[in-house]
């Protein structure tokens, strides 16, 4: 398998990973701009236009944009995060042309026909009931948002339905100007796909496009908060959080293996203390979140409004113990099962056209297999410990409650109990 990458004039980057034996193939461009590039005017704008761009060009209709890929057996879809926005498309070797040329027509084209704007906004409006009235979803956003307040880090991508309902034509229109320039789009496939072909093919797309400046996003600054939403629900969801490396910080290898000895199996302390030894919950889990500058060391688990008080001092408590008896162990079947979730899920294009857009975003560059994994097995339960004194001493942590929790104890008793 070998990666190839390229840039136009004007700042297109083209990466492309071919994969012999393979019948099909994945495709997408990534644009740098997702929900941290928005202003609080613009709050959901950046998820919006995603919306939008299956809802007609200047040549097809959205029927048509449903149908072109459908009819040869192939998919598209998107998605919108805090940092990139990302249309991509799976579809078989011959059927590659074919889906860059919807691709660049849905990003380069659209009409923001003002009837589809409507019934979109009422199908945004839906998604923000729906993750409304699901607990586990939007806990973390009001996670994110005690963390990072005041800052569009902290900001929903939804963004709040106010805004959606004002959101027109200019709007859309206005964030394209402003953020979908060449020099901010990757075009990245892998599987059944030739790199020449599809430099060819980019050229001829996007070349003519004029690079242009843009404001770089705010910076992330973690400075924690508790935010308690008592509902009669079945369960008490609870997440605890602490600043981490971002995926440009070395350490980000460090904090991703604490999170899986903390939390990241049924192998882990949290399962096993809080699920199998006391029954406190069912689901239990840490995780290491990244964003360019800053990161997020995450605990959640559902529990039920009378073991929720227990349950966040455990997790304190492990956080705590952490510090003292980290193993060689623990840290090596972390290693292993980080770096096998990481092959494991390159055996598909899909998560190989992923990685590559994002490796790109990143660093510009695609770093070899070899060099992440020689990454990982440097990290040792000396490293993984120093990372836990150093968190548990940060004084600054984040929580978000939801559910039955009046029993639930506040921030500022579980940092007490985490340095005492």
């Amino acid at each position: 398998m070998s990666v190839r990458q390229h840039k136009l004039a004007n700042g297109f980057r083209i990466v492309t990973e071919h994969m012999p034996g393979l019948k099909s193939a994945s495709i997408g461009i990534w644009v740098n701009a997702g929900g941290r590039h928005e202003r609080p005017e613009q709050n959901g704008i950046a998820h919006f236009l995603e919306h939008m761009a299956f809802k007609g060009t200047k040549t097809r209709s959205a029927l048509q944009i449903a149908e072109v890929l459908e009819d040869v057996g192939g998919y598209l879809n998107a998605y919108t995060s805090r940092e990139m926005t990302a249309y991509y498309a799976r579809v078989l070797e011959d059927d590659v042309p074919l889906a860059l040329d919807v691709i660049s027509d849905i990003l380069l084209n659209p009409t923001f026909d003002p009837r589809e704007i409507e019934i979109e906004r009422g199908v945004i409006l839906q998604e923000i009931g729906q993750t409304l009235d699901t607990p586990d979803d939007i806990i973390f956003d009001w996670l994110q948002e005690v963390s990072y307040p005041d800052q569009a880090l902290g900001r929903s991508i939804l963004g709040p339905a106010e805004r959606i309902k004002a959101f027109g034509r200019q709007d859309l229109s206005g964030f394209v100007d402003e953020f979908y320039g060449p020099d901010q789009m990757i075009l990245s496939a892998a599987g059944a796909v030739d790199h020449d072909t599809l430099v060819a093919e980019a050229e001829q797309l996007f070349g003519h496009l004029q690079a242009r400046s843009y404001a770089a996003p705010e910076k992330g600054r973690f400075q924690g908060g508790e935010m308690r939403r008592q509902k009669d629900l079945e369960q008490a969801h609870f997440t605890l959080a602490f600043e981490s490396p971002g995926y440009r910080d070395e350490a980000i290898y460090t904090a991703q293996i604490y999170s899986m000895v903390l939390g990241g199996g049924m192998s882990s302390r949290l399962f096993q203390e809080a699920r199998e030894k006391r029954g406190l919950c069912y689901s239990i889990f840490a995780q290491a979140g990244a964003f360019a500058d800053t990161g997020m060391m995450t605990i959640y688990s559902g529990t039920s409004g009378g073991d929720v008080a227990g349950l966040a001092r455990l997790c304190v408590d492990e956080l705590r113990r952490s510090v003292d008896d980290m193993t060689e162990v623990e840290v090596a079947r972390a290693r292993t099962q980080l770096k096998a979730g990481m092959l494991m899920g390159l055996e598909s294009p899909a998560s190989r056209c992923e990685r590559l857009a994002r490796m790109v975003s990143i660093w510009d560059r695609v770093p070899g297999l070899q060099e992440t994994i020689d990454k990982i097995e440097a990290v040792h339960a000396t490293d993984v410990a120093q990372f836990a004194v150093d968190l548990c001493g940060s004084g600054t942590a984040s929580m978000a409650l939801y559910g039955p929790v009046e029993q639930a104890p506040d921030l500022a008793d579980l940092t007490r109990r985490l340095v005492a």
